[in-house]
C-alpha cells in the first residue's frame, strides 16, 4: 500500500553473549504487533532489530571459548536472526549488526558531531562498574554493594583515562522534551523515573575504553588508543539501520518525519530515554518520539538467569505449543509494563483455557454450524478493524487490546448460548455469528497472523477448520 504516512519501530539490540530468551522474544513480538497494525492502518513501516556485538562481555566470552571476537559474534548473531521465523515476525524486518561497516562509520560520524558541539572531553576517573550492564553505577544505584540487576556479579573499581560525554549539559533540554511529549516514555511512571534522575543531577558518562585493555569496539576517530564505549556505539544503530548519514532521504522519511518508536526493557530507560536523546541533541539530530518500556519475566519466583539454570527459551515454548501460542502468551498472559512470574504449569493452563477451549472451540462451533446449515460461504464485505482495539494499539496498549479481543470472544460464546442456533437452524443468526467471528479474526491479525488467516480461510470456504489448538494434557 502506498502511503505518505511513515512509521519507524525498533527493538533494542540484545548482546550476543548468550542464547535468546523469552524476555527478548516478548519485546520482538510486541514490536511486530505494532508494526503489523501500522501497516494495516496505511503506514509505510520501517521495522528494525539486530544484535549488539561489541563491549567487554563479548570480548571476555570470546577469549573464554578460544575464538576471535568476530567469529564468536558471527555464530551468535545467527541465533538471533533465527528468531524472526521462529516467532512469526514480519519478513520485511531489517536486521542490523553493530559490526556492520556502515554502522561503525555512522557511530564515528555521531562522535565527530558531538565533539564538534564541544560535548566530548578526556579525563581520568574512578568508577564502580557493572560488567553485566556495561554501565558505571552511582551509589544511589547500588544495593548491598552490588548492581540490583546483576547481584551475582561483583562491581569492578576502574581507574583510567577515558573520553567523556557532557551528559550534564542536557538536563534542561531533556526535561523540555519530556514536557512537550507526556507520552514520550510509556508507561508514564517510567518517564517520571527519568525526571527524578535528572532532578538528582546528571553526571557526564565515559564513552571510550583503552584499546590495550579492551580492544573489541569501534575505533575512536583520531585516537588509535581508544575504542568507543559499547553503549555509545550501540545506540547509534537506531539511525545507522536507516543508512544514515549517507541515506538522508530514508533518515528524513522515517526518523525526522515519521514516528520513531523504540521498544526496550525496564533496565534500559536511562540509556534509551536520556543518554541516547542527549547524544542526538548534541549531534543536531531529531529525538525519538516514543519509547515503550516492558517489565521483566521471572520464572517460578526467581529472575531468569543462566547461572540459576531457569532460563526459558522461545524454542522450548514453540516446540511445545507452537508459534501462535507463544505470541499469545507474551502479549496477553504477561503483564506488559510490570514484571510477571511464569511457570510451565501457568502456560499450559492459559493455553487450554484461552486457546484450546476459548478461541479454538469458538471457531469450531461457529464453522460447524455454518458448514451444516448455510448453502455457501458468508459474504464478508467489511474487513474493518475493531475500533476499541485500534484506539488501544495507537497508544501502545497491546495487552489491553488483546484483552478486548478476548472479551469479544466471550461475548460471541455467550450469544451462541443465548440463541441456541443448533436447535433453531436459523440461517440469519448463523450468518451473524460468522460475521462476528470474521471481525474477531481480522482484528486478531497483528497478534496471531497465522491463526487469523486460518479462520478467515475457513469462513471463505464455509468449512470447519482442523483443530486450531489441540488441548494439552
Amino acid at each position: 500500500m502506498s502511503s505518505n504516512k511513515s512509521f519507524y519501530i525498533t527493538t533494542t539490540l540484545p548482546y550476543v553473549n548468550a542464547e535468546p530468551h523469552v524476555g527478548f522474544a516478548m519485546e520482538l513480538i510486541q514490536a511486530d504487533i505494532i508494526a503489523r497494525w501500522k501497516k494495516l492502518d496505511g503506514f509505510d513501516v520501517f521495522f528494525n532489530t539486530g544484535t549488539d556485538e561489541h563491549g567487554q562481555k563479548i570480548w571476555q566470552k570470546a577469549l573464554e571459548v578460544g575464538q576471535s571476537p568476530q567469529d564468536y559474534v558471527d555464530e551468535y548473531a545467527e541465533n538471533f536472526k533465527s528468531l524472526v521465523p521462529l516467532l512469526g515476525i514480519s519478513e520485511d524486518i531489517k536486521f542490523i549488526r553493530t559490526t556492520d561497516k556502515n554502522h561503525k562509520e555512522a557511530a564515528q560520524e555521531i562522535w565527530k558531531r558531538c565533539e564538534a558541539s564541544g560535548d566530548i572531553y578526556k579525563k581520568n576517573y574512578t568508577i564502580k562498574y557493572c560488567i553485566g550492564c556495561e554501565l558505571e553505577k552511582t551509589d544511589s544505584e547500588i544495593e548491598n554493594g552490588r548492581c540490583p540487576i546483576h547481584p551475582h556479579l561483583e562491581l569492578e573499581i576502574r581507574e583510567e583515562e577515558n573520553y567523556f560525554f557532557r551528559f550534564s549539559k542536557y538536563s534542561q533540554q531533556l526535561l523540555g522534551l519530556y514536557d512537550r511529549h507526556p507520552d514520550f516514555v510509556i508507561p508514564d511512571f517510567r518517564l517520571n523515573e527519568m525526571k527524578a534522575l535528572i532532578e538528582r543531577g546528571l553526571e557526564d558518562f565515559s564513552i571510550s575504553r583503552l584499546k590495550e585493555k579492551m580492544p573489541w569496539g569501534v575505533a575512536v576517530p583520531g585516537d588509535e588508543e581508544h575504542v568507543m564505549y559499547v553503549w555509545f556505539d550501540a545506540l547509534v544503530s537506531y539511525i545507522s539501520t536507516l543508512g544514515w548519514p549517507e541515506n538522508a532521504r530514508n533518515y528524513d522519511k522515517f526518523w525526522v518525519h515519521g514516528i520513531p518508536t523504540q521498544f526496550a526493557g525496564k533496565d534500559q530507560v536511562r540509556q534509551q530515554a536520556a543518554m541516547w536523546q542527549a547524544m542526538l541533541m548534541s549531534a543536531g539530530l531529531s529525538s525519538t518520539r516514543h519509547i515503550v518500556i516492558h517489565g521483566f519475566i521471572n520464572y517460578e519466583g526467581q529472575k531468569m538467569s543462566k547461572s540459576l539454570g531457569n532460563v526459558v527459551s522461545p524454542q522450548e515454548i514453540v516446540d511445545e505449543y507452537g508459534t501462535e501460542a507463544l505470541r499469545y502468551f507474551v502479549v496477553r498472559e504477561l503483564n506488559q509494563f510490570e514484571d510477571t512470574d511464569i511457570s510451565r504449569e501457568k502456560l499450559k493452563t492459559a493455553y487450554n483455557a484461552s486457546l484450546a477451549n476459548g478461541l479454538g472451540n469458538l471457531t469450531a462451533r461457529v464453522m460447524k454450524l455454518a458448514e451444516s446449515n448455510l448453502p455457501g460461504p458468508v459474504s464478508v464485505k467489511s474487513r474493518a478493524f475493531d475500533k476499541e482495539a485500534e484506539m488501544l494499539l495507537d497508544k501502545f496498549e497491546i495487552q489491553k487490546a488483546i484483552n478486548h479481543i478476548w472479551s469479544e470472544i466471550g461475548n460471541l460464546d455467550a450469544l451462541i448460548q443465548e440463541k441456541k442456533p443448533w436447535e433453531s437452524k436459523d440461517k440469519e443468526v448463523i450468518t451473524d455469528l460468522v460475521l462476528k467471528l470474521s471481525h474477531i479474526a481480522h482484528t486478531l491479525s497483528p497478534f496471531m497472523p497465522e491463526t487469523s488467516q486460518k479462520i478467515l480461510s475457513a469462513i471463505e470456504a464455509n468449512k470447519m477448520p482442523d483443530t486450531l489448538f489441540p488441548r494439552k494434557n
